[in-house]
């Protein structure tokens, strides 16, 4: 990149207490609390300074906190919809796109905007931090952060259910620096996050950290920065499906850095967020107003994972509870969380591709699903500004332009792996 960046100045804050401090690397925690909470980043600049496309999703880089910028990022792009708005009878629909739609400037080559995410935490891993970044999903996430460290020389090591390779698709042969393990078939994500903390333990590696890593969730807020930077305000209500929730929590801080910022006005969106039943524990909690995950049955929830269309979107132990997690943002948005089945969400992503041109994934599906509901039943005011977060499209259309490469597992384990094997033969793939 011919541009020249300036590592961004910010300090770290906990949500729990406000204390500030520095970040040393790759804090994770607020030090010395026992209380969980997530941190946040506190950038300098009070005013977002967007640059021009060439930076891709580094545009926004004045509200990422990385020390370096990576080649090969796009960033999410943000038009006004005139087909589904039609459609719906909605007059201020703004879509927000992540994906491959190269027509529109969005070139996402692996059709998901976890790329906001791998691009941002990879920005903050700089080369002196020198160890084996390791990283637990379902498909998407692992997908993402595998063509970042490939193209980038990162070494990597990504964990992923058996039953998920299919999301494992590529338009190159991945660089050796990236390793596959996987928790065996019949596992879901919540078996591949205890591989994964297994694996951060080794000695030479580190967790990506999830919706505790800073530098993810500024990633994921892009999508809002491109929103009201496009729209010239805040917008109003804010569509997305969930399965951590760490998008709309992502979301949520950046609207109140956009209040501070002076020029886009002091609205406090509405989130409204959906899952895919028949698995919807964040809407069984929000619905009996439990701060807390309620309790559920192993065994039943692989089975209702198995029913899913939308299987990005399965996690067990969403960042829901933690002080500025996904609970605290519904409260401040006075948000809501819907739920769509797969019929409807299927008729909702054929709907969007028939009136906005583009397939779109069976997660933003799900969330237009729901804003069809909502837009049918009258719960939307027809003019307000709402912003719909497609989190993933033109997988379709890539895959069909590209010839594609899958990648291999280098180790499958049980679902409740012996923790010595794990490290013994984990250690062995990097040397």
């Amino acid at each position: 990149m011919s541009n020249e960046f300036i590592p961004t100045n910010y300090k770290l804050q906990s949500v729990k207490s406000g204390k500030i401090f520095n970040d040393e690397g790759w804090t994770l925690e607020a030090p010395g609390e026992t209380e969980p909470t997530l941190i946040r980043a506190i950038y300098e600049k009070k005013q977002i300074e967007v640059k021009d496309n060439s930076w891709g999703l580094y545009k926004f880089a004045d509200w990422l906190p990385i020390g370096r910028t990576l080649k090969g990022s796009s960033a999410p792009i943000t038009y006004k919809s005139e087909g589904l708005a039609k459609e719906l009878g909605l007059k201020n629909l703004w879509i927000t796109f992540s994906g491959y739609w190269p027509e529109k400037g969005a070139t996402m080559k692996t059709g998901s905007f976890k790329e906001t995410e791998a691009y941002s935490v990879c920005g903050r891993m700089t080369p002196e931090m020198d160890k084996i970044l390791v990283v637990a999903s379902a498909g998407n996430t692992s997908r993402s952060f595998a063509k970042v460290c490939s193209d980038n020389n990162i070494p990597l090591l990504i964990c992923v259910p058996e039953d998920n390779l299919n999301a494992l698709w590529f338009d190159a042969p991945l660089n050796d620096c990236v390793k596959l393990v996987c928790s065996r078939s019949g596992s879901d994500y919540f078996d591949a996050i205890h591989l994964s903390n297994i694996a951060a333990e080794i000695e030479g590696f580190v967790p990506e950290g999830g919706a505790k890593n800073v530098a993810r969730r500024d990633g994921m807020g892009t999508t809002m920065l491109s929103a009201t930077t496009t729209i010239g305000q805040i917008p109003d209500y804010y569509f997305q499906a969930v399965g951590s929730g760490t998008g709309a929590v992502a979301a949520w801080e950046a609207n109140l850095r956009l209040i501070s910022d002076g020029r886009f006005g002091i609205t406090k969106m509405k989130l409204m967020v959906a899952q895919n039943l028949p698995f919807t524990p964040i809407y069984h909690a929000w619905k009996v107003d439990s701060r807390d995950m309620l309790p559920h049955d192993n065994y039943e929830v692989r089975k209702q994972v198995e029913e899913m269309d939308a299987k990005v979107l399965s996690n067990r132990k969403p960042p829901y509870p933690i002080a500025g997690g996904l609970y605290d943002a519904l409260k401040d948005s006075n948000g809501e969380v819907m739920q769509a089945n797969n019929q409807y969400a299927r008729e909702a992503g054929e709907l969007f591709e028939k009136t906005e041109g583009i397939d779109i994934h069976p997660a933003a599906a799900v969330a237009v699903a729901t804003l069809i509901e909502i837009a049918k039943n009258g719960t939307v005011e027809k003019d307000a500004i709402i912003m719909l977060n497609i989190t993933g499209g033109g997988e379709k259309r890539f895959k069909s332009e590209n010839e594609l490469f899958y990648l291999k597992p280098e180790l499958i384990f049980d679902i409740d792996p012996d923790p010595d094997d794990v490290v013994k033969q984990v250690s062995k793939l990097f040397k």
